[in-house]
């Protein structure tokens, strides 16, 4: 009960810290960072598409279809007292906070990159180059691209504590990942914050370009999951008096599967439409994948252990495997749920590490508790010589070991493309890590399906109550074993009384009265 009431608090905690997000940024009050001669703060980063259409009268209430646009909308920017008494009232502008967006193949066009310098502000040494203009960000503008890397300033006026950025649009006329830097020279604005949001849009909406794929994906798979339900329910209608209880496992997985991906495809549509993540379908989407996750690992542990087939009931380690799929829904929860409604592009990797071990964990002491009550399984099986049900269960232990091996030659695969990519600058074919998980669960759902789908004869497959599993074929063996051992040693000893009898009668002279009686 302690450790039940520890993770309920734990994952409470999680959602009253956490912030919903997406392509609307929205910041509060938050700090600038000191990074070599300035201070920065990370405004975003997103995939866009260009732009299909001219960006035009944007802020009004028109239809945005085919544009791609980031808009600045109330970000203002308050210094603190102690700056604003170093400044002069007769001074028209008297600090500088800039506004950089910054494609990621052009990265090394802010700052110093060009000099061997780590310097991202333009000193007086570097002004006299005239390569430069003192107190502000080092930009080298693209020539195949004109105007980028994009710059927009915004200045504190007297000893006004804040400076509004005016409501500007910026037109995306080219694919690729964009990142967002608040940034300021000036160490006398240092404290500074800012709060306000943009907004980033893509032409089919605003979901964000490395998600966009998904939300088709989660369409298809919806389909995949409605046609599977209805093959299984027209099934267990036609089968329905010979059900067995693991039929009904299995059905509550497939349910769960298509209420999943149906509530994924209407997030990620009101996501796009919106340009905010739902709250409450986010969650129940959330909850149904954990709650799906979680009985999808019992139901392949349930099946290696042979329910329903070798053992009636799992005895004395129900509460075991009922309090390793309880844990496992908390930390699957907590994960999804930071993941899915914190800030896109802002998740921390130390938070992501520290939900993801977890998770990692719990997953190995399945995949092991999984193989290890397999391999029982099969060897009762093979002792008991239950042909039919060792065959099911070889078929099931080789398809698990594939994805076993797919699992771990994919998780090497998503730590290449990781590692390979920290940019995010591959951010088009980042869809495909999640949705190789989500369909090779349904490949695995579809393989249990067909293995123990409902038949006329499910008692080919079920444990028998009356004589105990496995003792229909080995005590026919035996009785006819038995039988067929009896009947040999009866006819050899007739055989030998026949020959013993034969011979008394020939000696006391019955022989030829034997004779007669054939002839007869």
């Amino acid at each position: 009960m302690a450790l039940l009431r520890f993770l309920v608090k734990f994952l409470f905690l999680i959602y009253l810290i956490i912030n919903v997000g997406g392509s609307i940024h929205e910041y509060r009050n938050e700090a600038f960072v000191p990074r070599s001669n300035s201070f920065f703060f990370h405004g975003g980063s997103e995939g866009l598409y260009a732009t299909k259409v001219p960006v035009e009268a944007v802020s009004e209430e028109t239809t945005n279809n085919g544009k791609s646009f980031l808009q600045f909308e109330s970000v203002i920017f308050r210094r603190t007292k102690e700056s604003t008494t170093k400044q002069n009232d007769m001074q028209k502008s008297t600090g500088l906070v800039e506004a950089i967006i910054v494609e990621v193949k052009d990265r090394e066009r802010i700052g110093g990159f060009y000099r061997n310098s780590d310097e991202i502000c333009c000193t007086p040494e570097l002004a006299k180059d005239e390569s430069c203009t003192a107190g502000e960000v080092i930009i080298r503008e693209n020539p195949n691209n004109p105007g980028w890397p994009k710059r927009i300033q915004t200045f504190f006026n007297g000893r006004h504590e804040e400076a509004k950025m005016d409501l500007e649009t910026i037109e995306i006329n080219s694919t690729g990942m964009y990142y967002l830097y608040f940034m300021f020279c000036d160490p006398v604005l240092k404290g500074t914050v800012i709060r306000g949001r943009t907004v980033w849009r893509n032409p089919g909406g605003y979901l964000p370009g490395k998600m966009a794929p998904m939300m088709t994906f989660y369409g298809i798979m919806s389909l995949a999951y409605l046609v599977l339900g209805l093959l299984w329910f027209l099934q267990f209608l036609r089968f329905w008096r010979d059900i067995i209880q693991l039929h009904y496992h299995i059905t509550a997985v497939i349910a769960l599967g298509m209420c999943e991906m149906a509530l994924w495809y209407f997030e990620y549509a009101n996501f796009n439409v919106t340009g905010h993540r739902p709250m409450g379908i986010t969650i129940w989407a959330v909850t149904f994948t954990a709650v799906k996750k979680t009985v999808s690992r019992l139901l392949l542990l349930v099946v290696s252990m042979g329910y329903g087939v070798v053992r009636p009931t799992l005895g004395g380690i129900t509460s075991k495997v009922l309090l390793l799929g309880l844990i496992y829904f908390v930390a699957s929860e907590g994960l999804e749920l930071v993941e899915h409604l914190g800030n896109i592009n802002d998740f921390s990797g130390k938070a992501k590490l520290f939900l993801v071990l977890p998770v990692a964990l719990l997953d190995a002491c399945f995949i092991l508790w999984i193989f290890s009550s397999l391999s029982k399984t099969l060897e009762k099986l093979q002792m008991r010589r239950s042909m039919a049900k060792l065959e099911l269960y070889r078929k099931f232990t080789n398809s698990l070991a594939i994805s076993v091996l797919l699992s771990v030659a994919w998780i090497g695969y998503e730590l290449y493309f990781n590692a390979s990519d920290p940019l995010s600058e591959l951010w088009r074919k980042a869809w495909i890590i999640p949705a190789f998980w989500i369909f090779l669960a349904y490949i695995l759902l579809l393989v249990i399906s067909i293995l123990w789908a409902p038949s006329h004869n499910p008692t080919r497959y079920a444990y028998s109550e009356e004589t105990g599993d496995g003792f229909d074929e080995e005590g026919i063996s035996l009785v006819v074993s038995g039988v067929k051992t009896a009947t040999d040693v009866a006819t050899k000893l007739e055989r030998k009384d026949r020959k013993v009898s034969t011979s008394a009668d020939h000696v006391f002279g019955l022989g030829e009265d034997l004779e007669e009686d054939k002839r007869e």
